[in-house]
């Protein structure tokens, strides 16, 4: 099996999948990662992922979905040209949050996913499933886990 991302940078932030979940999530995880990424002058893709129900009916449209996705990249962007760091964006669909997540970061040869972990009780985790779980469970690439920056 190849490493993934074989470039000349081998650092775990050379070219990370950074997913973002909304507004304030992309603003917070992105204040974490970006100066971490500009120090070994990475680059990262920031992804949005729209959650299809598979049948049944979706809590929100496609397009209000894509918005929230357009407004979290707006953060992202700009808080990325601060940084100095170059940054491309992406809108994925599938029924399981983790998995495409993880489709992503196989598809950009990403050289690891990063995030920061969001808030809920362990309780709404047990009902929705927990994302951060699964990613770190089934990844087949360095999952890194970042605190939010104070």
């Amino acid at each position: 099996m190849s490493e993934p991302n074989s470039s000349s940078n081998t650092s775990l932030l050379a070219h990370p999948v950074v997913p973002v979940a909304g507004v304030d999530d992309a603003e917070t995880t992105a204040r974490a990662a970006l100066p971490r990424i500009a120090a070994v002058g990475g680059e990262m893709l920031a992804l949005y992922v729209v959650e299809k129900a598979g049948g049944a009916p979706d809590k929100a449209s496609v397009e209000q979905r894509e918005e929230v996705a357009e407004e979290a990249f707006s953060v992202v962007r700009e808080l990325a040209a601060e940084a100095g760091v170059d940054v491309t964006t992406r809108v994925a669909y599938g029924t399981d949050v983790a998995g495409t997540i993880l489709d992503v970061a196989a598809d950009e040869d990403a050289s690891a996913v990063v995030f920061t972990p969001r808030g809920g009780s362990k309780w709404t985790k047990l009902l929705t499933g927990d994302v951060a779980s699964s990613l770190v469970e089934d990844a087949d690439r360095p999952v890194v886990v970042l605190p939010a920056s104070k």
